[in-house]
């Protein structure tokens, strides 16, 4: 099993005309069933036409109600992208991938109340990965996203990330000594953003196919400290841990949007303290997380 998505999901591309959007829509279909699960495309102005032999729509809705898809992954230019993110939910997708990097802050903050209040009076639940972040890929199943799809195997072992290059990272390691992912999900260095550590967390917990995780965060926010602190709680798994930024000065922004510590709890010292007294493996060297994990199975 996987978490999210998996051979059988159907998949719309919004931005699929644009350059990026066609590069990797390209590359998704070409891996495992991307081509029985890439189903539609959204271009209003193309309307009618096809791109690698996957239709184009005018809107989300109209390519749902066409082919019966439930997750969309979003390749939309930073201005477009927030209203892209809310069509996709107003279409009442499942799942939204966003992977679209620069989204003004305030187009998010706009997106997540109004998913809030459409929740909140009772419309369907939406969830959304991203922005920011590289995508979803269950191995030999389907990948939703920018990942690299040679360098993953089909296994047990989950990977939740707030880097996508370290996603990658700890995907390769677990690869190369033999070791396969059930799913592997990059949640975005954004500071606002869908699905947090925790939610991806909970979701590896529950999956009778997932043995153990590698969790991956950064400094800055909570968010990694609440998940540690949930899984001290409830995980059942041995989880790996890792967080990037030991050096970074305070008040000091490094790489990612939402990579900003205050110098207090949110620096990644404090967070591998957190995750240490959680029951996590942590390492402070990026190039054993891979052993770890093999050492925890």
């Amino acid at each position: 099993m996987s978490i999210y998505v998996n051979k059988n999901t159907k998949v719309i591309t919004q931005g699929i005309t644009g350059k990026t959007g066609q590069f990797h829509t390209k590359k998704c279909l070409e891996y495992a069933n991307g081509k029985n699960c890439f189903v539609a495309g959204v271009n209003p102005k193309k309307a009618g036409e096809k791109i690698f032999d996957v239709p184009i729509f005018a809107s989300v809705k109209e390519a749902k109600e066409q082919t019966g898809a439930t997750v969309s992954v979003i390749y939309v230019p930073p201005a477009g992208a927030a209203d892209a993110i809310w069509e996709a939910v107003e279409a009442e997708l499942d799942f939204v991938v966003c992977i679209t990097e620069g989204i003004p802050i305030k187009d998010m903050l706009i997106v997540r109340n109004k998913m809030k209040a459409k929740e909140a009076a009772g419309g369907k639940k939406t969830l959304l990965l991203g922005p920011n972040c590289p995508g979803i890929i269950t191995p030999d199943e389907i990948k939703i996203g920018i990942m690299p799809g040679h360098i993953h195997k089909k296994g047990r072992v989950g990977v939740v990330s707030r880097s996508g290059t370290l996603t990658y990272e700890a995907v390769a390691q677990l690869t190369e000594l033999g070791i396969g992912q059930s799913t592997a999900v990059g949640i975005g260095g954004d500071p606002i953003n869908g699905l947090k550590h925790i939610d991806v967390m909970k979701a590896f917990n529950d999956d009778p196919e997932t043995d153990a995780v590698i969790m991956i965060g950064e400094i800055g926010g909570p968010d990694e400290a609440e998940a540690a602190v949930w899984c001290r709680d409830h995980m059942k798994k041995p989880v790996v841990g890792f967080i990037a930024g030991v050096t970074a000065p305070p008040g000091k922004r490094m790489g990612h949007a939402g990579a900003l510590i205050s110098g207090g709890a949110d620096t990644a010292d404090a967070k591998l303290a957190i995750m240490e007294e959680c029951g996590f493996k942590v390492t402070r060297n990026p190039s054993e997380m891979g052993k770890l994990l093999k050492a925890l199975l």
